[in-house]
């Protein structure tokens, strides 16, 4: 059949090449160039919009949504010594604990940003369990930056003291 045409096979051969590259262009290429005018023209419509990250509408979003999430560990000194301590107390007593001591604030633990405060409780091994994990899931006193429980030595009379715990709250300023 190939050969009873008059075609040259040189002709055919630039044909099919040409076919060939027509079909190449339709199924890769195209797609290609159409997305690389795409990435030229946002590349220069970033270029004119300049940096992003000093829009005031970003740094405002950025700012309230900072401002929110310290607004979660945030408590002044005065209002954690009247509400807090009373919301402690509380906790504290549905379990069967006893706040103990609530120590003069130090100024050792005391910077322009936090603020550290450590309360004293004094109760049932299991109850000062309860305790410390009720005021982890409350909110509005600070992070519980560290705990200690600590078992008093035996008396004079031999009889075992209650366990204590100590916490100190981290809270921001």
């Amino acid at each position: 059949m190939w050969d009873k045409l008059t075609v040259k096979k040189e002709y055919l051969l630039t044909a099919g090449v040409f076919v060939l590259l027509l079909i190449s262009y339709q199924l890769a290429f195209k797609k290609t160039i159409a997305l690389w005018t795409v990435h030229k023209e946002l590349q220069k419509n970033l270029s004119l919009a300049g940096d992003v990250s000093v829009q005031p509408g970003y740094l405002k979003r950025k700012g309230h949504n900072l401002e929110s999430i310290s607004q979660l560990y945030k408590a002044d000194s005065a209002t954690f010594r009247n509400s807090i301590i009373s919301t402690v107390s509380i906790t504290a007593s549905k379990e069967n604990v006893r706040l103990l001591e609530v120590p003069a604030e130090d100024p050792f633990y005391k910077t322009d940003k936090f603020s550290i405060q450590k309360l004293v409780f004094q109760g049932d091994y299991f109850a000062l369990l309860k305790t410390l994990q009720k005021l982890q899931q409350s909110s509005q006193i600070g992070v519980i930056r560290s705990a200690a429980i600590k078992l008093p030595e035996k008396g004079r009379t031999g009889d075992l003291k209650m366990p204590v715990l100590e916490v100190l709250f981290l809270s921001a300023r």
